[in-house]
């Protein structure tokens, strides 16, 4: 990434200010400035998250957050309430008063000698999504966002649900990752003498997350709150929607172009959850500059050209042997003039005796294995793109599976948005769930997990009011994989498994389930045919990526990570470790370290569907000189029949002194 040091315009960086909301509660924020925007003001570009301005993002935000700056913009990074140096309490995701405040934000920056009256909003995750929930309340100076690996809609689409599964780590981990960073305490050298006062306050009222999220099994009023698909012509301003096919929100990106009203743009990569000009896999692509684009036109009233483009470009990844990690995905780029395609062209591709093909044959009926391991090479949900992220092999997850293969292709083929299975096919328990797999199958038999999706088959007919199976009765369902952007080679094959497990993204049913498939009609796979177009290679070249001076920083301790699965053959139980390291480092400027540690460790009996146990553990630390502190959260689910299970406990030190510990032990009913 090429480092840009000399801008059009000169930037002042203002480290600390306070943002008055208008109930007295102080916003910390750092500012990016062009010197001349006091004679001469200038749009502003607003990142509103609650990961600490003065150490969890700092060294990112160094990274563009100048570079808007020294394209003659304001560029704003605000601390929510509760958070970071902020004032107040964060009790929960994306609350109205997170919301409300980011609209006194907005108007604050209007008020400011340096800022022309015109505002953008970007971020990614939490601030892509409070980006998309503060566009749906209008405020007038808010002419556009760019939403990064967000989503639409908090139920179908987030850490807590997938199908209306509970997420088997996702749902633990977020809950103690976010008991963590709540617990962090705010900057004495910022703060001033109260800090420990506020410090001791927050952690007095922190709340354990995932009781609440567990408590809302459904898509109720809860979720809806913030999924802006409730009502999309509520978003009036420009939306730029980017993210990657290796992030867990990319549903969201087509379902928003589909949606939306206002002037919309999409931009997919091969990526996972990180901003596309460091983002593995490659290509990297210059993301800021694609902003600045974006941001001159709709906050300059720039004619670049940039709506005249189409309307979605997405990589499209080619075939490759797994791995579970990629440094760079082959493939090239596509482009959609408009979303959905005028011209459906989907395939349907029929569930038979002898594989997967577009004809039908006789109706038979064939049980999906109940192996309560599949998924184990299946990667992680959250992929940030680290060694061990991305999916192995599916080979021996296939074989546990009831699988469907095509013969080779000839010709190869392309497909582009939401792949879906309708099945036809009965169940021995009144509760189940049915995971779906598409893979691309090499000519050496390797198998590359393209897309998966999930269903809790009590939310068969939508997830607002889940209806129990009546054991034994055929009924249909219909599964959506992820979307995805594929081209298979020549030679390869297409491969559909459907499990009733799977682990460790799926919280397993209570019981073991036995689902019986009917072949026939009814029961096919849908593929999002693409035709290849000559245009696409007409497309224009991204720029190299680009980024501004990063903060200096010292390294104290190298990151690491290591995923491991071990099964032990006595007890058939299969375990899952997951360590991070993110390492530890000090800040040059302002002498502040860092360090942050998590651990994920998942267990499971392969014949009991009650035996699976999640631990999270997370540490994290923060300090200056002889003032060091120290956060350590950790939890444990388990279940029953009837309930989820959890024990969590919080206890943070200061200089190796414990200050404050809690314990929680909660049960919600499943």
């Amino acid at each position: 990434m090429k480092v840009k040091t000399e801008f059009p315009h000169e930037i002042q960086t203002i480290k600390h200010i306070w943002i008055p909301m208008p109930d007295g509660c102080r916003l910390a924020a750092r500012s990016w400035l062009p010197i001349d925007a006091k004679n001469n003001p200038v749009p502003a570009i607003l990142e509103y998250i609650p990961y600490r301005k003065n150490d969890g993002t700092a060294l990112r935000d160094s990274l563009y957050h100048p570079y808007f700056a020294g394209h003659g913009y304001a560029a704003i990074r605000v601390d929510m309430r509760g958070s970071g140096d902020s004032d107040g309490l964060m009790l929960d995701e994306y609350l109205q008063q997170e919301l409300d405040d980011a609209v006194s934000v907005i108007k604050w920056l209007t008020e400011q000698t340096w800022c022309n009256g015109s505002v953008g909003m970007m971020g990614k995750s939490w601030g892509g999504f409070n980006s998309l929930q503060v566009a749906a309340l209008q405020p007038p100076a808010l002419k556009a966002i760019i939403t990064v690996c967000s989503t639409d809609d908090r139920y179908i689409d987030d850490v807590h649900y997938k199908g209306g599964c509970v997420l088997a780590t996702d749902m633990l981990g977020w809950a103690t990752t976010m008991l963590a960073w709540n617990a962090r305490p705010p900057d004495p050298d910022v703060v001033g003498e109260s800090w420990r006062e506020r410090w001791l306050e927050r952690l007095e009222q922190t709340p354990i997350l995932i009781k609440e999220w567990l408590s809302h099994p459904h898509r109720d009023a809860y979720w809806k709150h913030g999924s802006i698909c409730e009502d999309f012509s509520k978003i009036k301003c420009a939306v730029y929607a980017v993210g990657g096919w290796a992030d867990p929100y990319s549903n969201a990106i087509p379902r928003m172009l589909s949606g939306l009203s206002c002037p919309r743009k999409a931009l997919i990569g091969p990526w996972a959850h990180e901003y596309p000009q460091r983002a593995l896999p490659g290509p990297q692509i210059g993301f800021v500059q694609e902003c600045l684009r974006w941001w001159d036109y709709w906050l300059k009233g720039s004619e670049n050209g940039i709506m005249d483009e189409p309307m979605m470009r997405t990589w499209m990844p080619e075939s490759v042997a797994p791995k579970t990690h990629h440094e760079f995905r082959p493939g090239n780029w596509v482009a959609e003039m408009v979303w959905p395609p005028e011209n459906d062209e989907s395939q349907k591709w029929y569930l038979n005796q002898h594989g997967l093909n577009q004809t039908v044959e006789a109706e038979l009926s064939l049980d999906c294995p109940t192996s309560l391991s599949i998924g184990l090479s299946a990667g992680v949900w959250f992929a940030m793109g680290e060694a061990g992220d991305f999916p192995d092999d599916q080979g021996k997850e296939d074989e546990k599976s009831l699988y469907f293969t095509s013969e080779p292709l000839a010709e190869g083929m392309e497909i582009l948005g939401n792949p879906e299975v309708t099945l036809t096919l009965s169940v021995d328990q009144s509760k189940a769930l049915i995971a779906a797999r598409l893979c691309d199958v090499a000519p050496d038999g390797s198998s590359l997990l393209v897309s998966w999706g999930l269903l809790n088959l009590t939310h068969r007919n939508g997830h607002d009011v889940p209806e129990e199976i009546i054991p034994g009765e055929r009924f249909s369902v219909k599964v959506k994989l992820n979307a995805c952007a594929h081209s298979l080679k020549s030679g390869h094959r297409w491969r559909l498994s459907l499990s009733s497990a799977y682990y460790p993204h799926a919280w397993p049913s209570p019981k073991l389930a036995v689902l019986s498939i009917f072949t026939g009609n009814e029961t096919f796979l849908k593929l999002p045919f693409r035709k290849k177009r000559p245009e696409d290679c007409l497309l224009s070249d991204f720029s190299e990526p680009e980024c501004s001076q990063a903060l200096a920083t010292e390294k104290i301790r190298t990151a690491s990570r290591n995923r491991n699965v071990e099964h032990d053959v006595t007890t058939n139980r299969f375990t899952l470790t997951d360590r991070v390291d993110s390492g530890r480092f000090r800040f040059v400027d302002d002498g502040i370290e860092t360090e942050d540690l998590s651990c994920d460790t998942l267990s499971l009996l392969e014949d009991d569907p009650l035996s699976l146990q999640v631990y999270c553990e997370r540490t994290t630390a923060i300090g200056r000189g002889d003032w060091q502190t120290r956060v350590e959260a950790s939890a444990i689910m388990t279940a029953t029949a009837e309930h989820f299970l959890v024990t969590s406990k919080l206890e943070v030190l200061e200089n190796g002194q414990t200050i404050f510990s809690r314990n929680w032990d909660i049960q919600v009913q499943r």
